[in-house]
């Protein structure tokens, strides 16, 4: 338990880099262009770096697309009350996918590999890409729809470098490409560069959050998406499949990661509420510290 404790605090220090920065210097950092830099450029490396670092096979097809599953299940029955419940279209976006664009990357690869062992690294990396197309569609749709029609909003799908970015990684990687030395030591330093990058932009905007302001129905119904709603339709799904029982223990693990930081890049890109959306990652992540030491037990019942 002390390494996953270790690991959580590592990544939540560049949070904290973030948050001292915007207080120290208030006005003269800019988030927008943090925003912009992170999503328009360095993500390009990130997502070039993790699809070319193995080659796709059908062995590890299975768990992203399980994954997949589960999210769009969750977001299939979500979806009819959400419109219920919130009048407001930029809450209305946030409540619908906010607790569905967990934190696989820079949170769940590293707690991957302290509870599970450096075996879970191609199957970790496998479910953050179809996280990643998740976030770079459903996400960008739904956050876009808070301020944009219909029409805008599937544009602003196509308009995201990182789509074609994936695209063409996927296409080297069947095609057998792989980087030398040299360009996998250059496209890993943009991967660290944009997953420090995110967690600074986090806390920049965590500065600018006011718990005694946040909507406390919205955060109720965020949290327990992610960690009542998910987990309960994870276990349930997972009976059914004859999956190793680490793998099972890895999916169960990365669907109930906190909410990402991409949901404040997405939040801040299309004007859709991101201080709102800040304090909803801060209070998922807040709480997956006090659920995280709970996992083991769990996944052991796979």
């Amino acid at each position: 338990m002390g390494s996953v404790l270790f690991s959580v605090l590592a990544i939540y220090l560049f949070i904290g880099v973030g948050y001292l920065a915007k207080r120290s210097f208030k006005e003269q950092i800019d988030d927008r262009t943090i925003t912009l830099l992170s999503v328009y450029f360095l993500q390009i490396f990130l997502t070039f770096w993790g699809l070319l670092k193995r080659p796709i096979d059908d062995t590890l097809l299975v768990a992203p697309l399980l994954y997949g599953a589960v999210v769009l299940l969750t977001l299939g029955l979500t979806l009819p009350l959400v419109k219920r419940l919130f009048d407001d279209p930029k809450e209305r976006s946030i409540a619908a996918v906010a607790a569905l664009i967990g934190n696989t990357g820079n949170l769940g690869i590293p707690l991957g590999i302290a509870i599970f062992g450096e075996a879970s690294i191609p199957y970790t990396t496998v479910i953050n890409l179809m996280n990643v197309f998740f976030v770079y569609t459903f996400g960008v749709y739904f956050y876009s729809r808070g301020s944009f029609d219909v029409r805008d909003s599937l544009m602003n799908i196509v308009k995201l470098p990182i789509i074609w970015a994936a695209l063409i990684a996927i296409a080297l990687n069947l095609g057998g490409y792989e980087p030398s030395e040299t360009i996998d030591k250059m496209l890993q330093m943009g991967a660290y560069a944009s997953m420090v990058m995110q967690l600074v932009l986090f806390g920049i905007y965590l500065y600018q959050v006011k718990l005694r302001s946040v909507n406390r129905v919205l955060t109720a119904w965020v949290s327990g998406v992610k960690f009542l709603l998910l987990p309960l339709l994870t276990f349930g799904v997972l009976q059914f499949t004859d999956l190793d029982p680490m793998v099972k223990g890895i999916l169960f693990f990365e669907l109930i990661m906190p909410l990402a930081v991409a949901n404040v890049n997405l939040g801040s890109l299309y004007d859709c509420r991101p201080r709102d959306i800040t304090a909803q990652v801060f209070i998922t992540s807040l709480l997956f510290l006090g659920i995280v030491f709970a996992v083991p037990g769990i996944v052991g019942r796979f």
